[in-house]
């Protein structure tokens, strides 16, 4: 009810300048949209998605020259290569495999919870986790709509960025009023498929659906107009309930939303530019040399390009003759340029270089620490977004848990620990880890053991193995 008191006001605000009245609330939605369907923001997004896939700027570059009216224009003769060497996509696999390339795990005092938690995020979720975080270096963010499916399991989707239009409470993007999510789907119209662009409008009390005509939103007939985030069955009827919290979360890449392609498109750009260079220069030798002609005997320059191509020679009158200027192409400037694009490209992403030379020879835990201080810098920023993500998620699974009979367990605490994919001298590690027992606790030094995958599992083999011990030995004193 604050929601549309809150629109309503802000909707009397905006009055058409020929009807003298203000936009009704589906007439407001419907210019957010045709707004931000073209907002720089969104062509951002798009642009890190479509960069990922490694549809770069520069397979749309023309060759050109300068005109008889001293203006570029397109050459059709000459090599035009379009060469990607797609560092960008690189460095979001790296950052993602980084962070989540290993399943988060949970750290709780209560084990039962920590078993039921366990059982619902399996493989399936942290593949799922993977794909939000890949969307979310992409487009700034990346958003989980929380639903029950058929089978009246909680389960999670995905949204890219540039499928939902936000409408935020708050200045720091933390709650939120309502959200858009415009999405195309190919139907078939006849004989012929057609793209329809669907609107489904996320509000406190539910999900609106509607076509969009590029103008004005219409019901979904199709699909149908409204759905209750919850919705109870007995004795055959159905009852309607809503979420206490909006049941879409948002998992951002940092504070201001910003794609990581924002910090290194240019850089990006510069080395497929080069690279595509190189290539063009080198399938232009005979025009790396500059001919100078005396007393040609021809009529224009294509003929003479034609005759040298074809017959290696030149036909002169009297004293005429072929002089050249050299135009040197230097591979050693096109490397030295790659390779401080290339590291320039590695620092502005805030990743790092595998091929560094601290590895060789002493690749000591010092050494390898300083190579991963910038990619850790920037996984320590979006690990703090993804941790208050978790914790909306997580309320949605205690309300779940105690709505199905499995416990109440909103006192309890948990901790999510992201377990990184850092490059480690094991053998070190574990000399650490064996020389802190009895100064850290069990569980802290089995959390840090470099050959753990999930800590709690692990602990509670070492009490059944010890069980187990103890009533060997009980059974041998006898």
């Amino acid at each position: 009810m604050i929601f549309l008191e809150t629109e309503t006001a802000r909707l009397n605000r905006m009055v058409t300048e020929g009807a003298g009245r203000g936009l009704t609330e589906l007439e407001f939605f419907a210019r957010e949209l045709e707004l931000w369907k073209r907002s720089p923001r969104r062509a951002a997004q798009l642009a890190g998605e479509a960069y990922y896939r490694g549809e770069h700027d520069i397979l749309r570059r023309k060759r050109t020259a300068i005109g008889a009216d001293g203006k570029p224009q397109p050459v059709e003769n000459l090599p035009n290569n379009r060469v990607v060497d797609n560092q960008y996509a690189k460095l979001v696999d790296q950052k993602v495999n980084y962070l989540l390339g290993r399943p988060v795990s949970f750290s709780c005092e209560n084990r039962e919870l920590a078993r039921r938690l366990r059982e619902r995020f399996g493989a399936q979720f942290w593949r799922l986790l993977k794909y939000v975080g890949e969307d979310a270096l992409n487009g700034g963010l990346c958003w989980l709509f929380v639903s029950y499916d058929e089978q009246g399991t909680l389960s999670f989707r995905r949204f890219p960025a540039y499928q939902v239009l936000p409408f935020w409470a708050d200045d720091d993007h933390t709650q939120l009023d309502a959200a858009a999510r415009l999405y195309l789907q190919e139907v078939w119209d006849g004989w012929s498929k057609t793209l329809v662009e669907r609107v489904e409008l996320y509000k406190p009390d539910g999900l609106y659906r509607y076509v969009f005509d590029g103008a004005a939103l219409l019901p979904d007939v199709e699909l149908g107009a409204y759905s209750p985030y919850l919705a109870v069955k007995s004795g055959g009827e159905t009852t309607a309930y809503a979420w206490d919290r909006f049941p879409l979360i948002p998992f951002k890449y940092n504070k201001q939303e910003t794609p990581l392609l924002s910090r290194v498109k240019s850089l990006q750009d510069g080395l497929n530019a080069v690279l595509s260079d190189f290539q063009n220069n080198m399938e232009e030798n005979p025009r790396n040399t500059i001919l100078v002609l005396r007393n040609y005997d021809g009529e224009n320059l294509g003929e003479f390009r034609h005759n040298l191509a074809a017959y290696s020679a030149v036909k002169v009158r009297d004293d005429g003759g072929v002089e050249t200027l050299q135009a040197q192409v230097s591979a050693e400037n096109y490397k030295a340029v790659l390779e401080l694009l290339k590291k320039a490209l590695i620092e502005n992403a805030r990743g790092f270089d595998a091929k560094d030379e601290r590895l060789s020879g002493n690749p000591n835990q010092m050494n390898i620490q300083s190579m991963y201080a910038d990619i850790d810098l920037d996984a320590n920023g979006m690990e703090t977004e993804f941790q208050a993500a978790f914790e909306q998620l997580l309320w949605f699974v205690r309300q779940d848990m105690r709505t199905k009979g499995e416990g109440d367990f909103s006192d309890e605490e948990i901790a999510v620990v992201f377990n990184r994919d850092v490059l480690v001298n094991e053998s070190e590690a574990i000399e650490n880890c064996a020389k802190s027992s009895g100064i850290l606790s069990e569980e802290t030094i089995v959390e840090q053991h470099p050959w753990t995958r999930d800590a709690a599992a692990e602990l509670e083999r070492l009490e059944k193995e010890r069980a187990a011990s103890d009533v060997y030995e009980g059974a041998f004193a006898k």
